[in-house]
Order: structure tokens, then sequence, then C-alpha cells
């Protein structure tokens, strides 16, 4: 099975959090084929103010001159990538980090003239990725892509690892986040949701910012031809393992009312 796993930067913060997800990634690549796609928007939100620069933001997404792509690549391609990178190869994986632009992986266009160099992900070759995983490696992707002019745009994680699993042609999505799942109206975790069940509730506003940019970003990969997506707290001890073993954890979005009742 090809496993794409999309790590929030929230867990990449610390030390102890972030050699608990390389443990478990490094763990789940000896038995699957995987990529992992990261995020790091906190860490460059710190690092932009230590900088005195104040993030503006536009529907949730952050507004990036060339003073934030210098910053994005800085800390989201350079330091959180590279940290991650080694804690998997302390774990025991020969990790190999990169982002959308390099070999052009992951091509986008800019977003809208006012997010200046926000993009959004039109395709990801998935010829080296495979060329990486073929050969024995995990490739670790950074949110950034390009174009073939040479320019670099901030990506959103979400969509970004929409993309790389749509042209890797990956079986499988999970979303490792900050919360334990999709809340429905009553605030229970949702256990299995369809892209209509997650329209309606990005329709009915309980599903706002951060979890409707997952929400809309699962139903793009379902209608990509991936089987399954999942979002579950990635915190929560042996994660990885426990959702591919089968375990009612999190939230299984899939295609179909009758996938779901199936499932």
């Amino acid at each position: 099975m090809r496993l794409l796993i999309k790590v929030g930067g929230s867990l990449l913060d610390d030390v102890a959090s972030r050699s608990q997800i390389a443990a478990q990634l490094v763990e789940v690549a000896r038995e699957y084929e995987t990529v992992v796609v990261h995020g790091g928007g906190k860490q460059l939100t710190r690092f932009l103010e230590s900088q005195g620069v104040r993030s503006a933001f536009v529907n949730g997404m952050r507004v990036s001159d060339m003073a934030v792509i210098d910053a994005v690549t800085k800390v989201i391609a350079g330091s959180v990538n590279k940290h991650l990178v080694a804690a998997l190869v302390a774990a025991g994986e020969t990790a190999v980090g990169l982002s959308g632009i390099d070999g052009l992986l992951t091509s986008a266009v800019q977003l809208a003239p006012e997010m200046e160099f926000v993009g959004r992900p039109v395709k990801t070759d998935g010829r080296l990725l495979d060329l990486l995983v073929n050969a024995g490696y995990l490739p670790v992707v950074a949110c950034l892509a390009g174009n073939a002019e040479g320019d670099i745009f901030n990506v959103n994680a979400d969509q970004m690892a929409v993309s790389c699993a749509a042209g890797w042609r990956a079986e499988k999505l999970i979303f490792l986040t900050d919360v334990p799942g999709v809340r429905d109206a009553s605030g229970k975790v949702a256990a299995i949701l369809t892209p209509v069940d997650a329209l309606d509730l990005i329709a009915s506003g309980v599903a706002q910012g951060g979890m409707q940019a997952k929400l809309e970003a699962s139903t793009l990969a379902l209608r990509s031809g991936i089987d399954e997506v999942i979002i579950a707290q990635g915190s929560d001890a042996k994660i990885c393992q426990r959702l591919l073993a089968g375990e009612a954890v999190g939230t299984r979005l899939l295609a179909s009312a009758a996938t779901a009742v199936n499932a």
C-alpha cells in the first residue's frame, strides 16, 4: 500500500514530540511505501516575529511577499524539514528532505494577486517520489512549490499533501494534527464522514478555520482517487500503527455512503 502522512507543524515543535512522531513514521515506512509531507506555520510565525515582521492573513492564509518567502525557505524547508529528517535518521530511517521546488516536484500557480506568493498546487510529478521510495529512502516534503519561471510559492500544507498523494498515486492519506478528529454539530468526534457530510459541516459553520481547510483538502483527495483520508491526533501513542490496524480512532473520510457502510 502507498501511504502519505501529513504531519502538522505543531507536532514537530519540540524534540520529544518530533522524536515520538519520527519513531512511528520509521515503523510505518518499514511496512508500507511511505511519503511524509509537513507544515510549519507556528515556527514560521515565531521566526517572523523575531525579525519584527508582522504577518497579514486573508481567509486564514498568510500573505507571502518576498520577505515571507525568504523566511519560509529558511524555516519550513530549512530548520523544520531538517530537524524532522535528523529525527528520522536517528530512529533508523534513511530519510531525504526536499520541497516541491526540488525537481519541480510540485507546480503551483498564484492563488490570488493580493496574496502575492501564496500558491495553489496544480500538479505533483510522482516520479521523483517513486525514485526515492524505490531506492529505499523516505521522502520528507516541505510545503513549498514552484513553477517553470523559477518562482517560489508558499503552499498550504494540507493542499500540498493532497497534491503529493494524488501525483504519487497514494491509496491512503493520513492527517496527523493537534485535535482528535472532526467534531460534528453535537461536539462529538465523527467516526466516518463522506464528502457530503464534510461539506455540510462547512456550510453549517461547524467546521471552520483549520478544520475547514482539512475537510476541503480531504474531499479533494477523495475526488482525486485516494481511497481513504484519516484525520487524527498525532500526539496519541502509537497513532499511526493503530490507524493502520483499523482501530476506530480519529475521523475516516470515505468517498460514498455505500463505502462507509461497508467499512
